[in-house]
């Protein structure tokens, strides 16, 4: 009988374990308690894992200082947009822990987590290196028109830009309003992929023709999208002959499209990273003469970011390692144009001085524009429901019409 009653005991803490914490119950804890509770667990970390330079500065660099600092495993798998959201929907419907811990995320993502109440909560200001975060900037405080409000914590911040083939082309449109023109006089060699970075070449270009980025400001407006994205259509299906493949197929993700570009079947790719550009020529996978740029009236600037799951298994772990992974250290490693070129999200006026000295001091771009040199051409980006439009109606009005 004593035996039975141990292990009915066992079963029921084990069921018990197995049930998701309340957020204010984990958000509660002081930081020397969460430290001491996320040591030597395992964290599992959803992202976008298609590109090699960003995956070696995972794998090489911070899964080993994780293990190092903390003793814990990050796993990291593939995943990202819809998809992650439905997983997620269907844990929470089935009442099941999550498989995931943390995820990388913006955007459109971060609106439909927040609908399905799929985020742990307001953790930001629990990080002892958020006093280094620059949530000031409106660039960084604000994640396509939504207050970042501490639930996902800014990880880095990116300009979308052109990029070409100089040897190529002697001078690329240096605006918006030159691309038609310039595409009938050397077709063949532009297209847009049908992906996340399109979408944000094509938003910037609708912005670009309305004239006034201020339209795009707040809530989605039905009105707006419907005149301005007409507009884009008609200048679109005018240019198509002049695409890539006379625009009869575009490429349905960024890789392919930077693979013909490498090998000399386009002019222009694009990159939502203003200092991609730098690594790619680095690692010899673009030409040495890419160069890149930002077409006037300028181009969207966003940043990206980590959330951490409601029903997380691990949520203590995924704090220390946010909290890592925005440390003055971790930001400095990945803002090497050689190691990755994201751009910090830290306030380097915050940082002691010989940390602030270290960014400085950091490899310059020679492909990419300055960061100052493109200050002036960045675009918010407006409320999710533009993307999700765009990519419903670029399929339905331009790739099969």
């Amino acid at each position: 009988m004593k035996k039975f009653f141990l292990s009915l005991l066992a079963l029921l803490a084990g069921c018990g374990s197995d049930k998701p914490r309340e957020p204010q119950q984990i958000l509660a804890q002081t930081w020397p308690q969460i430290e001491a509770k996320g040591r030597s667990q395992t964290v599992s970390m959803v992202m976008w894992q298609g590109d090699p330079l960003i995956n070696r500065y995972m794998n090489g660099y911070v899964r080993p200082e994780l293990k190092r600092r903390y003793g814990i495993d990050l796993q990291i798998s593939a995943g990202q947009g819809a998809g992650l959201v439905q997983t997620l929907a269907a844990e929470q419907q089935a009442d099941q822990p999550s498989e995931a811990d943390l995820l990388w995320i913006n955007g459109e993502t971060f609106y439909q987590l927040r609908q399905i109440n799929g985020l742990l909560g307001p953790f930001v200001a629990q990080l002892p290196n958020a006093g280094f975060l620059d949530l000031q900037n409106p660039f960084i405080n604000t994640d396509f028109q939504q207050p970042v409000a501490g639930m996902e914590c800014p990880w880095g911040n990116v300009q979308f830009t052109f990029i070409y083939d100089s040897s190529k082309v002697t001078r690329p449109p240096q605006s918006f309003a030159e691309l038609p023109a310039f595409l009938k006089a050397h077709p063949g060699q532009f297209t847009i992929p049908n992906e996340f970075t399109g979408m944000t070449l094509l938003k910037s270009w609708m912005i670009a023709l309305s004239g006034d980025p201020k339209l795009f400001q707040g809530k989605f407006d039905e009105a707006v999208y419907q005149k301005w994205s007409g507009a884009l259509w008609r200048q679109l299906n005018e240019s198509r002959p002049y695409f890539w493949k006379q625009g009869r197929t575009f490429p349905e993700q960024l890789a392919p499209l930077h693979q013909l570009f490498a090998n000399g079947e386009v002019a222009f790719t694009f990159s939502n990273n203003d200092a991609e550009v730098d690594n790619k020529v680095n690692q010899k996978v673009f030409p040495a003469t890419a160069r890149a740029y930002v077409p006037a009236p300028g181009t969207i600037r966003n940043s990206h970011y980590l959330g951490i799951v409601r029903r997380a298994q691990h949520p203590e772990a995924a704090l220390l390692v946010i909290n890592f992974l925005i440390s003055p250290e971790a930001q400095l490693k990945k803002m090497d144009p050689n190691v990755w070129g994201d751009h910090t999200v830290l306030n380097l006026q915050a940082l002691p001085a010989a940390q602030r000295e270290q960014f400085e001091q950091l490899p310059s771009r020679r492909y990419a524009p300055r960061r100052e040199a493109i200050q002036g051409l960045a675009l918010p980006e407006p409320d999710p429901e533009y993307m999700t439009r765009l990519f419903k109606d670029f399929r339905t009005y331009v790739i099969e019409k």
